[in-house]
């Protein structure tokens, strides 16, 4: 089936996320393997993904783990510069594909918090056809309730569905569902896979 609708993830699709690199950086990393060892902070992500609060939901997972608490907090305080670089190449793409004229969507495990933070601090998170935000949905990647409630949204099979995402578990869930997949590894391969789809030229893939 034509592909009619191109869908990206955005943690390390268009945006790095990368909390290990962040806390290295901040703590060092045997510190910051003591503290992942101890704690499930992606876990704690995944509440505040499904829409829990952002800010409570940091501050209580702080306050129930005083030694780590400081640097629990850091999710909440500086979480921008956790949620860092861009990936350019991608970017391009995205828009490469608005200026040819396709829909282009985002599906992303993303708390409403944070997308009210990064929104601002990202101008072209702002330029989809649509933001499908787990926070929102109350619902995450992989869970298959999520595929169904954007496909129900597009009025879509799966089969005119491209999405790429960095996540193999993501990826097989949206297979399941009979989607066109794209395992995101960097943007290089995503764009030789667009250019292959005919839905850019190599010109406009760069």
């Amino acid at each position: 089936m034509t592909i009619q609708a191109v869908i990206f993830d955005i943690g390390n699709v268009l945006i790095e996320w990368q909390p290990e690199r962040y806390y290295d950086a901040k703590i060092g990393e045997k510190r910051r393997r003591d503290m992942f060892a101890q704690l499930d902070l992606h876990g704690m992500n995944d509440v505040i993904d499904r829409g829990g609060d952002f800010r409570a939901t940091v501050y209580e997972w702080a306050d129930k783990t005083p030694e780590w608490a400081e640097e629990i907090r850091l999710w909440h305080d500086d979480w921008l510069e956790m949620a860092k670089p861009a990936i350019p190449r991608s970017v391009r793409l995205l828009r490469a594909l608005r200026a040819q004229g396709h829909k282009v969507y985002a599906l992303t495990n993303f708390g409403i918090g944070t997308w009210d933070i990064a929104t601002p601090a990202y101008d072209f998170l702002n330029e989809f056809d649509h933001a499908f935000v787990s926070g929102h949905m109350g619902v995450i990647k992989p869970d298959r309730e999520i595929y169904e409630m954007v496909e129900y949204h597009l009025g879509l099979p799966g089969e005119a569905l491209l999405f790429t995402d960095d996540r193999a578990d993501n990826i097989q869930a949206a297979k399941a569902r009979g989607w066109q997949t794209h395992h995101f590894t960097g943007p290089d391969g995503w764009a030789e896979r667009l250019v292959a789809e005919g839905l850019l030229t190599m010109e406009q893939s760069q």
